[in-house]
Protein backbone atom coordinates (compact mmCIF):
# COMPACT_ATOMS: atom_id res chain seq x y z
CA UNK A 1 0.00 0.00 0.00
CA UNK A 2 3.07 2.23 0.53
CA UNK A 3 4.83 1.99 -2.05
CA UNK A 4 1.74 2.33 -4.51
CA UNK A 5 0.92 5.60 -2.54
CA UNK A 6 4.01 6.60 -2.79
CA UNK A 7 4.19 6.34 -6.61
CA UNK A 8 1.18 8.39 -7.06
CA UNK A 9 3.00 10.94 -4.92
CA UNK A 10 5.91 10.81 -7.06
CA UNK A 11 3.49 10.86 -10.92
CA UNK A 12 1.84 13.30 -9.13
CA UNK A 13 4.94 15.92 -8.41
CA UNK A 14 6.59 14.67 -11.72
CA UNK A 15 3.06 16.24 -13.46
CA UNK A 16 3.50 18.96 -11.58
CA UNK A 17 6.94 19.51 -12.26
CA UNK A 18 6.69 18.59 -15.98
CA UNK A 19 3.39 21.39 -16.11
CA UNK A 20 5.23 23.94 -14.71
CA UNK A 21 8.23 23.84 -16.81
CA UNK A 22 5.79 24.02 -19.63
CA UNK A 23 4.32 26.83 -18.77
CA UNK A 24 7.75 28.25 -18.18
CA UNK A 25 8.89 27.30 -21.93
CA UNK A 26 6.13 29.27 -22.93
CA UNK A 27 6.79 32.50 -20.49
CA UNK A 28 10.31 32.77 -21.78
CA UNK A 29 9.42 31.96 -25.34
CA UNK A 30 7.03 35.64 -24.82
CA UNK A 31 9.52 37.08 -23.01
CA UNK A 32 12.20 37.09 -26.42
CA UNK A 33 9.97 37.37 -28.86
CA UNK A 34 7.79 40.31 -30.27
CA UNK A 35 5.63 40.64 -32.96
CA UNK A 36 5.03 42.95 -35.44
CA UNK A 37 1.19 44.29 -35.39
CA UNK A 38 0.09 42.84 -32.00
CA UNK A 39 -1.71 44.82 -30.17
CA UNK A 40 -0.67 46.86 -27.07
CA UNK A 41 -1.52 43.79 -23.72
CA UNK A 42 -4.22 44.45 -22.03
CA UNK A 43 -3.58 45.18 -18.01
CA UNK A 44 -4.22 42.58 -15.75
CA UNK A 45 -7.23 44.58 -14.28
CA UNK A 46 -8.86 44.73 -17.98
CA UNK A 47 -8.52 41.21 -18.73
CA UNK A 48 -11.57 38.89 -18.20
CA UNK A 49 -11.13 35.67 -16.49
CA UNK A 50 -10.28 33.75 -19.72
CA UNK A 51 -7.21 36.21 -20.73
CA UNK A 52 -5.88 35.68 -17.54
CA UNK A 53 -5.71 32.55 -17.14
CA UNK A 54 -4.26 32.54 -21.54
CA UNK A 55 -1.65 34.90 -20.23
CA UNK A 56 -0.55 32.90 -17.00
CA UNK A 57 -0.47 29.32 -19.27
CA UNK A 58 0.78 30.58 -22.70
CA UNK A 59 2.54 34.13 -21.66
CA UNK A 60 1.46 37.42 -23.78
CA UNK A 61 2.22 38.43 -26.95
CA UNK A 62 4.64 42.00 -27.01
CA UNK A 63 4.37 43.97 -30.04
CA UNK A 64 7.55 44.96 -31.35
CA UNK A 65 8.28 48.42 -30.92
CA UNK A 66 7.80 51.17 -33.21
CA UNK A 67 10.04 54.21 -34.18
CA UNK A 68 8.90 57.91 -33.93
CA UNK A 69 11.19 60.33 -35.38
CA UNK A 70 10.83 63.09 -33.18
CA UNK A 71 14.54 63.73 -32.93
CA UNK A 72 14.29 67.50 -33.70
CA UNK A 73 18.41 67.33 -34.27
CA UNK A 74 19.29 67.06 -37.84
CA UNK A 75 20.19 63.33 -38.78
CA UNK A 76 20.62 60.93 -41.11
CA UNK A 77 19.44 57.44 -41.14
CA UNK A 78 22.36 54.76 -40.51
CA UNK A 79 21.86 51.14 -41.49
CA UNK A 80 24.76 48.56 -40.54
CA UNK A 81 24.95 44.90 -40.23
CA UNK A 82 26.12 43.07 -37.31
CA UNK A 83 28.35 39.89 -37.80
CA UNK A 84 25.79 37.55 -37.55
CA UNK A 85 23.96 39.11 -40.70
CA UNK A 86 21.80 41.22 -38.52
CA UNK A 87 20.61 44.66 -40.24
CA UNK A 88 20.42 47.65 -37.71
CA UNK A 89 19.03 51.10 -38.04
CA UNK A 90 20.95 53.78 -36.21
CA UNK A 91 20.33 57.68 -36.56
CA UNK A 92 23.54 59.92 -36.79
CA UNK A 93 23.49 63.23 -35.62
CA UNK A 94 26.51 65.45 -36.69
CA UNK A 95 27.98 67.59 -33.85
CA UNK A 96 26.96 71.66 -33.90
CA UNK A 97 30.30 73.06 -35.47
CA UNK A 98 28.59 76.58 -36.16
CA UNK A 99 30.67 79.61 -35.10
CA UNK A 100 34.07 77.37 -34.63
CA UNK A 101 32.17 74.76 -32.31
CA UNK A 102 34.68 71.17 -32.07
CA UNK A 103 32.85 68.54 -31.59
CA UNK A 104 33.73 66.33 -28.33
CA UNK A 105 33.67 62.99 -29.16
CA UNK A 106 30.99 60.65 -30.28
CA UNK A 107 28.18 58.86 -27.89
CA UNK A 108 26.77 55.64 -28.77
CA UNK A 109 23.43 55.42 -27.81
CA UNK A 110 21.72 51.93 -26.73
CA UNK A 111 18.07 51.75 -25.20
CA UNK A 112 16.32 49.28 -22.80
CA UNK A 113 14.39 45.87 -23.78
CA UNK A 114 10.86 46.37 -25.60
CA UNK A 115 12.02 50.04 -26.31
CA UNK A 116 13.54 51.60 -29.64
CA UNK A 117 15.92 54.79 -30.60
CA UNK A 118 13.00 56.56 -30.04
CA UNK A 119 12.54 55.79 -26.40
CA UNK A 120 16.62 58.24 -25.99
CA UNK A 121 15.74 60.95 -27.76
CA UNK A 122 15.59 63.20 -24.50
CA UNK A 123 19.08 61.89 -23.74
CA UNK A 124 20.65 62.29 -27.19
CA UNK A 125 19.05 65.65 -27.74
CA UNK A 126 20.79 66.47 -24.39
CA UNK A 127 24.50 64.60 -25.77
CA UNK A 128 24.09 66.88 -28.89
CA UNK A 129 23.93 70.14 -26.64
CA UNK A 130 27.13 68.89 -24.69
CA UNK A 131 28.81 69.19 -27.93
CA UNK A 132 28.66 65.52 -29.23
CA UNK A 133 27.85 63.64 -32.59
CA UNK A 134 25.24 61.20 -31.58
CA UNK A 135 24.43 57.24 -32.73
CA UNK A 136 21.24 55.80 -31.76
CA UNK A 137 20.39 52.70 -32.41
CA UNK A 138 18.04 49.98 -32.54
CA UNK A 139 18.30 46.65 -31.37
CA UNK A 140 17.98 43.61 -32.98
CA UNK A 141 14.18 42.88 -32.97
CA UNK A 142 13.74 46.55 -31.60
CA UNK A 143 12.23 49.40 -33.61
CA UNK A 144 13.53 49.68 -37.45
CA UNK A 145 15.69 46.70 -36.62
CA UNK A 146 15.76 43.20 -38.23
CA UNK A 147 14.64 40.76 -36.43
CA UNK A 148 11.79 39.61 -33.84
CA UNK A 149 13.85 37.51 -31.13
CA UNK A 150 15.97 39.35 -27.98
CA UNK A 151 18.18 37.97 -25.76
CA UNK A 152 18.30 40.48 -23.47
CA UNK A 153 21.74 41.40 -24.41
CA UNK A 154 23.55 38.33 -24.84
CA UNK A 155 23.65 38.75 -28.79
CA UNK A 156 22.48 42.33 -28.72
CA UNK A 157 26.64 42.65 -27.70
CA UNK A 158 27.39 42.31 -31.37
CA UNK A 159 25.33 45.06 -32.39
CA UNK A 160 27.17 47.41 -29.94
CA UNK A 161 30.42 46.27 -31.81
CA UNK A 162 28.79 46.48 -35.01
CA UNK A 163 28.39 50.44 -34.24
CA UNK A 164 31.29 50.68 -32.28
CA UNK A 165 33.77 49.69 -34.90
CA UNK A 166 31.22 51.85 -37.45
CA UNK A 167 32.15 54.77 -35.84
CA UNK A 168 35.81 53.93 -35.10
CA UNK A 169 35.81 53.56 -38.57
CA UNK A 170 35.23 56.96 -38.70
CA UNK A 171 38.38 57.84 -37.10
CA UNK A 172 36.65 58.77 -34.10
CA UNK A 173 39.17 58.94 -31.10
CA UNK A 174 36.56 59.52 -27.90
CA UNK A 175 33.93 56.68 -28.16
CA UNK A 176 31.24 57.16 -24.81
CA UNK A 177 29.21 54.22 -24.50
CA UNK A 178 25.69 55.31 -23.25
CA UNK A 179 23.12 52.72 -22.42
CA UNK A 180 19.94 52.78 -20.50
CA UNK A 181 18.34 49.15 -18.50
CA UNK A 182 19.14 46.64 -20.98
CA UNK A 183 21.08 48.68 -23.00
CA UNK A 184 23.69 49.04 -19.62
CA UNK A 185 24.03 45.87 -19.64
CA UNK A 186 24.95 44.98 -22.76
CA UNK A 187 27.53 47.38 -22.98
CA UNK A 188 29.16 45.54 -20.04
CA UNK A 189 28.63 42.36 -21.75
CA UNK A 190 30.15 44.52 -25.49
CA UNK A 191 33.26 45.43 -23.66
CA UNK A 192 34.10 42.37 -22.08
CA UNK A 193 33.60 40.13 -24.91
CA UNK A 194 34.91 42.01 -27.86
CA UNK A 195 37.43 44.37 -25.97
CA UNK A 196 36.10 47.47 -27.18
CA UNK A 197 37.88 50.39 -25.92
CA UNK A 198 35.55 53.80 -25.27
CA UNK A 199 36.59 56.80 -23.76
CA UNK A 200 33.89 56.73 -20.91
CA UNK A 201 30.72 54.48 -20.59
CA UNK A 202 27.56 55.55 -18.81
CA UNK A 203 25.29 53.49 -17.86
CA UNK A 204 22.00 53.65 -16.31
CA UNK A 205 20.00 51.15 -13.90
CA UNK A 206 21.88 47.70 -15.33
CA UNK A 207 20.57 43.90 -13.71
CA UNK A 208 23.06 42.29 -12.37
CA UNK A 209 22.72 38.85 -14.17
CA UNK A 210 19.81 37.90 -16.54
CA UNK A 211 18.33 35.64 -14.01
CA UNK A 212 18.15 38.63 -11.92
CA UNK A 213 16.36 40.42 -15.04
CA UNK A 214 13.88 38.24 -15.26
CA UNK A 215 12.90 38.09 -11.29
CA UNK A 216 12.69 41.96 -11.59
CA UNK A 217 9.92 41.37 -14.51
CA UNK A 218 8.26 38.89 -12.10
CA UNK A 219 8.04 41.29 -8.85
CA UNK A 220 6.52 44.12 -11.47
CA UNK A 221 3.94 41.37 -12.73
CA UNK A 222 3.05 40.30 -8.70
CA UNK A 223 4.23 36.69 -9.47
CA UNK A 224 6.34 34.56 -7.49
CA UNK A 225 10.04 35.39 -7.81
CA UNK A 226 11.27 31.49 -7.20
CA UNK A 227 10.91 29.13 -8.80
CA UNK A 228 9.64 31.16 -11.91
CA UNK A 229 13.00 33.48 -12.39
CA UNK A 230 15.19 30.31 -12.76
CA UNK A 231 12.72 28.26 -14.85
CA UNK A 232 12.28 31.01 -17.25
CA UNK A 233 16.14 31.73 -17.69
CA UNK A 234 16.84 28.07 -18.21
CA UNK A 235 14.05 27.77 -20.61
CA UNK A 236 15.19 31.38 -22.42
CA UNK A 237 18.45 30.00 -22.76
CA UNK A 238 17.46 26.85 -24.27
CA UNK A 239 15.61 28.20 -26.84
CA UNK A 240 18.08 30.99 -27.60
CA UNK A 241 21.39 28.11 -27.97
CA UNK A 242 22.76 29.46 -24.68
CA UNK A 243 23.46 28.90 -21.20
CA UNK A 244 21.84 31.86 -19.75
CA UNK A 245 22.99 31.50 -16.56
CA UNK A 246 26.60 32.91 -18.12
CA UNK A 247 24.73 36.10 -18.87
CA UNK A 248 26.49 38.23 -15.66
CA UNK A 249 27.03 42.21 -16.33
CA UNK A 250 28.03 42.06 -12.88
CA UNK A 251 31.09 39.90 -13.97
CA UNK A 252 31.41 41.85 -17.43
CA UNK A 253 32.08 44.91 -15.36
CA UNK A 254 35.50 44.16 -14.55
CA UNK A 255 36.49 44.27 -18.14
CA UNK A 256 35.57 48.30 -17.82
CA UNK A 257 38.79 50.58 -16.82
CA UNK A 258 38.04 53.39 -18.10
CA UNK A 259 35.72 56.59 -16.21
CA UNK A 260 32.24 54.76 -15.91
CA UNK A 261 29.57 56.74 -14.95
CA UNK A 262 26.91 54.51 -12.83
CA UNK A 263 23.25 56.11 -11.96
CA UNK A 264 19.92 54.29 -10.45
CA UNK A 265 16.53 55.07 -9.18
CA UNK A 266 15.87 54.62 -5.90
CA UNK A 267 12.73 53.85 -6.64
CA UNK A 268 13.33 51.04 -9.11
CA UNK A 269 11.06 48.25 -8.85
CA UNK A 270 13.14 46.06 -11.72
CA UNK A 271 16.70 46.92 -10.79
CA UNK A 272 17.62 46.14 -6.87
CA UNK A 273 20.34 48.43 -4.88
CA UNK A 274 22.12 45.19 -4.22
CA UNK A 275 22.55 44.81 -7.86
CA UNK A 276 23.41 48.14 -8.51
CA UNK A 277 26.38 47.97 -5.70
CA UNK A 278 27.58 45.18 -7.38
CA UNK A 279 28.32 46.35 -10.18
CA UNK A 280 29.65 49.29 -9.34
CA UNK A 281 32.19 47.46 -6.85
CA UNK A 282 33.01 45.07 -9.92
CA UNK A 283 33.96 47.55 -11.97
CA UNK A 284 38.00 48.01 -12.80
CA UNK A 285 38.09 51.84 -13.20
CA UNK A 286 39.20 54.03 -10.86
CA UNK A 287 37.49 56.93 -11.89
CA UNK A 288 33.91 55.53 -11.51
CA UNK A 289 30.92 57.30 -10.12
CA UNK A 290 27.95 56.22 -8.42
CA UNK A 291 24.71 58.37 -8.21
CA UNK A 292 21.06 57.26 -7.01
CA UNK A 293 18.24 59.55 -7.97
CA UNK A 294 15.87 59.78 -5.10
CA UNK A 295 12.23 60.42 -7.19
CA UNK A 296 12.97 57.89 -10.10
CA UNK A 297 12.41 54.18 -10.55
CA UNK A 298 13.15 52.10 -13.44
CA UNK A 299 12.72 55.15 -16.17
CA UNK A 300 14.37 57.69 -17.84
CA UNK A 301 16.31 59.68 -15.70
CA UNK A 302 17.07 62.54 -18.04
CA UNK A 303 13.37 63.14 -17.80
CA UNK A 304 12.22 62.39 -14.68
CA UNK A 305 15.05 64.52 -12.74
CA UNK A 306 16.49 66.77 -15.93
CA UNK A 307 18.34 69.41 -13.59
CA UNK A 308 20.11 66.40 -11.85
CA UNK A 309 20.98 64.48 -14.92
CA UNK A 310 22.77 67.17 -16.86
CA UNK A 311 24.38 68.72 -14.06
CA UNK A 312 25.81 65.08 -13.22
CA UNK A 313 26.17 63.79 -16.90
CA UNK A 314 27.67 67.01 -17.52
CA UNK A 315 30.08 66.99 -14.95
CA UNK A 316 31.27 63.47 -15.77
CA UNK A 317 32.08 64.04 -19.20
CA UNK A 318 34.27 67.04 -18.62
CA UNK A 319 36.55 64.77 -16.35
Amino acid sequence: MLTKWAKRIGYTVLAVFVFINIIAAFQAYKFTHFYAGAPKPKKPSEMSGSEKASAIFFGVQYPKSKVVDSFLVAHDTVFLTTQDSVRLESWYAAADTSNGKIPRGTVLMFHGHGSSKSGIIAEATAFHELGYHIMVTDFRAHGNSEGSTTSIGMYEARDVKAVYDYVQAKQEKNIILYGISMGAATITKAVSEYGLKPSKVILEMPFATLQDAVAGRMRTMGLPQEPLSTLLTFWGGVELGAWAFNYQPQKDAAAINCPVLLQWGVTDPRVTESETHQIFKNLASRDKVLIKYLQSGHQSLCKNEKSKWYMTVGRFLMM
